[in-house]
């Protein structure tokens, strides 16, 4: 089945007060038109995972049996203003809207345009909820609670009478770039810059080499060791095989992928993969072989893939994307949040035993942090 020959398009009509609005619906990137793809694409300057080329990959290797898959998008006077990637879930007592992610996701977002209104919003949530009908809840993370699109979000789903709560997710550490590399690693604990010196001498007396992978002829060689590390790891297999190998393919072909492997005699015994898109660095995945943890291949990594996104990359952003793990404060300086929305339609049943169950569950721990 060809996604690219497939349009299948929903086109549904708002009222008389939207009849500038219309809400269509897609099932796969794949068939966007033309001002959609470019629509994705200016978002993806914020961040890769709200560009098709994330969410072709997501799609099609963690997704590709689920009929639930949808992506709506909201035009005024024929123009993108507001897409939602979303994902239909079914229940025995109804429908559930999540955000199109999962635990792969540091962060989503709705794609909205520039000047976007509240009331402008409203038209989506309340297609969807139609589209989908009985609809008991959405739920969208993990989001940065600082954006513009949290905040509008937040208040569609309540003025189109949802009742809508916030929720924590994670924290996000991160580190804005000041300077050279030098001047970064001497404002690093003692003890980091300790083993940087001490290991790097070790592994490199003993035949250690790493390299940085972007994409060519090598690829598959360090898509392959990286493979080999994670076995060898202490991290548990993926449930979705073809999503990290898809996903190192996918950024090699835009340039974006730094593929960190630490090698020693011919034995790949770490590796990390980095994404540099937009002005900034992500640390998406990294692991290190159990037996060669000694040589501390991890850290030895972080500093040379560090040290190369800041003096030939220039980002200005290095982002540890999720979780307080207590060694990115060695790393990073400065630390986010993360957060989700839930709403509710309190009109259905799986909504209303929704909100009487997160009710309970708010009010149980204010009395339990009295």
């Amino acid at each position: 089945m060809s996604w690219g020959s497939m349009r299948w398009l929903q086109h549904i009509q708002g009222n008389a007060d939207d009849a500038a609005s219309a809400v269509e619906e897609y099932l796969h990137p794949a068939s966007f038109p033309g001002d959609v793809q470019e629509f994705f694409s200016s978002a993806e300057e914020t961040s890769i995972e709200f560009g098709t080329t994330w969410y072709r990959n997501l799609v099609d290797t963690v997704y590709p049996c689920h009929d639930g898959v949808r992506f709506y998008i909201l035009r005024r006077d024929g123009h993108p203003v507001a897409a939602l990637p979303v994902l239909i879930d079914k229940s025995a007592v109804g429908k559930h809207v999540k955000s199109l992610a999962n635990y792969y996701s540091a962060l989503y977002a709705p794609i909205i345009a520039p000047g976007l209104d509240i009331a402008a919003l409203v038209p989506l949530i309340r297609a969807i909820r139609t589209r989908h009908a009985p609809l008991g809840s959405f739920r969208f993370a993990p989001m940065d609670p600082q954006s513009p699109g949290y905040g509008l979000l937040r208040e569609a789903m309540q003025a189109s009478g949802l009742a809508t709560f916030r929720f924590y997710c994670f924290g996000n550490w991160f580190l804005p770039v000041q300077g050279r590399w030098s001047a970064y690693l001497a404002g690093r604990d003692g003890k980091l810059r300790n083993t940087i010196k001490r290991m790097g001498k070790k592994f490199s007396a003993d035949g250690g080499t790493m390299e940085s992978v972007e994409g060519g002829p090598g690829l598959e060689h360090a898509l392959k060791a990286y493979e080999r590390v994670y076995a060898a790891s202490w991290k548990i297999a993926e449930p979705f095989t073809g999503f990290v190998p898809g996903l190192i393919r996918a950024c090699a072909e835009r340039g974006w992928l730094r593929l960190g492997v630490a090698w020693l005699k011919n034995e790949p015994i770490a590796a990390q993969i980095w994404i540099v898109a937009g002005g900034k660095a992500s640390i998406y995945k990294l692991a290190y072989h159990q037996d060669y943890k000694a040589y501390a291949p991890g850290t030895l990594l972080t500093a040379m893939l560090m040290q190369q996104v800041m003096e030939r990359d220039h980002v200005a952003e290095v982002d540890y994307l999720i979780g307080d793990d207590p060694y990115k404060q060695s790393w990073m300086s400065d630390r986010r949040e993360r957060w989700g929305l839930i709403a509710y339609d309190p009109w259905t049943i799986s909504g209303l035993i929704g909100l009487i169950r997160e009710m309970a569950s708010r009010i149980a721990k204010r009395l339990k942090s009295r």
